[in-house]
């Protein structure tokens, strides 16, 4: 496994709220594509230029989950494509090599594995993939809740020559951290892994859960990578949601934010993850560019 650290990009939905943009329920991220992508790209270059090496495109809300089934056959082709260019004219215009990861959301809704579908989520994957094409580096397949999920965006994936890597969100309840990470579906972080190695996968990462139940989950997967001598790196990008905040309904409201996750306070929980085998670091929800400034500082 590799010992180099790679710095991932923050959380591109309340950093666009932050500055001004427009931001709401149920578009989330996707709003700004349709009103203000110069502030999307605005964003990509914050985050770049806090220490990003990788930057994820603005693509997680093209779905019909936010923007709605008649918005999404109209527009989610055209604003794939131009969340892919945005972010590919920021890395391309940085002074330092950039890589784009294109976003490879939950189709059918976040924290929602009960809802997966494997026609209906590959017919919408396969609007972003091939609108993003063009624009990234490499593909990532993020928040994912079930091995299901995994291997469905795999398999759309298999005649592209891109890397793939496949994020996890994992079940984060108050007592979460007291025990074994494990999916939102239930499934094992183990399973996942496997699934990983399997799948041909470059990285397998977790996100978009809390801080505390990241460790539990790098330390399960650097296990198994290497009873399998498996190359494969990993990564966490977690939230900062309130606990409790977030009933996995995500058009229901915005999740407050927590106050111990500012650049000291998620730092330190970032070198715990790295000291249990993590090489890459970076946020999600609520993350913003001036924790990655941290993480880039402190870790390269």
């Amino acid at each position: 496994m590799t010992t180099q650290k790679i710095i991932l990009d923050g959380g591109m939905g309340r950093e666009l709220a932050r500055i001004g943009a427009p931001f709401r329920q149920p578009e989330w991220s996707a709003l700004a594509l349709y009103e203000a992508p110069e502030q999307v790209r605005a964003v990509h270059s914050s985050f770049i230029a806090a220490g990003a090496e990788v930057i994820t495109t603005n693509s997680y809300a093209v779905v019909p989950f936010h923007i709605g089934e008649t918005r999404f056959q109209q527009d989610g082709a055209r604003l794939a494509a131009l969340a892919g260019t945005l972010a590919r004219e920021a890395a391309d215009q940085a002074s330092q090599p950039v890589r784009v990861a294109g976003s490879i959301p939950p189709a059918l809704g976040s924290y929602r594995p009960d809802l997966f579908e494997k026609q209906a989520a590959q017919k919408i994957h396969q609007v972003l993939i091939n609108a993003q094409s063009p624009s990234v580096d490499l593909w990532l397949g993020e928040t994912i809740s079930s091995v299901a999920e995994a291997e469905a965006i795999a398999e759309l994936l298999t005649s592209h020559p891109q890397p793939l890597w496949l994020s996890f969100t994992l079940q984060d309840e108050d007592d979460a951290a007291e025990r074994d990470s494990v999916l939102r579906s239930g499934e094992p972080v183990s399973a996942a892994v496997e699934a990983a190695i399997k799948l041909g996968a470059e990285a397998i990462l977790f996100n978009c859960s809390h801080p505390e139940v990241m460790r539990s989950a790098v330390r399960t997967a650097k296990a198994v990578l290497l009873a399998h001598n498996s190359p494969i790196a990993i990564g966490v990008y977690a939230n900062a949601f309130e606990h409790n905040s977030n009933s996995g309904e995500a058009n229901d409201g915005l999740s407050t934010l927590r106050k111990d996750t500012d650049p000291a306070g998620y730092l330190l929980w970032a070198q715990e993850w790295i000291a249990e085998g993590a090489s890459m670091v970076g946020g999600c929800c609520g993350i913003g560019p001036e924790n990655i400034a941290a993480l880039a500082q402190a870790l390269k």
